[in-house]
């Protein structure tokens, strides 16, 4: 199957297709309950930003870390 037939829309992929593309891009492909999407898009956005979240001397801090 050719990359240019699914984004034509012409051909909806399998998931097992769609799966491998992810992966080949150096990606994963998590279902995340509706509920708990605004939880894994703030864990996204500050891993890929660390230091837009840091409130200097406020005590605030994320409720979730990952490891660095």
């Amino acid at each position: 199957m050719h990359i240019s037939v699914i984004e034509s829309g012409k051909v909806v992929p399998r998931f097992d297709t769609l799966l491998e593309l992810v992966r080949v891009l150096g990606y994963d492909l998590l279902m995340v309950p509706r509920s708990l999407v605004p939880v894994a898009q703030a864990l996204i956005r500050d891993h890929r930003n660390p230091d837009a979240n840091r409130h200097a001397g406020d005590g605030e801090q994320p409720l979730y870390a990952g490891e660095v």
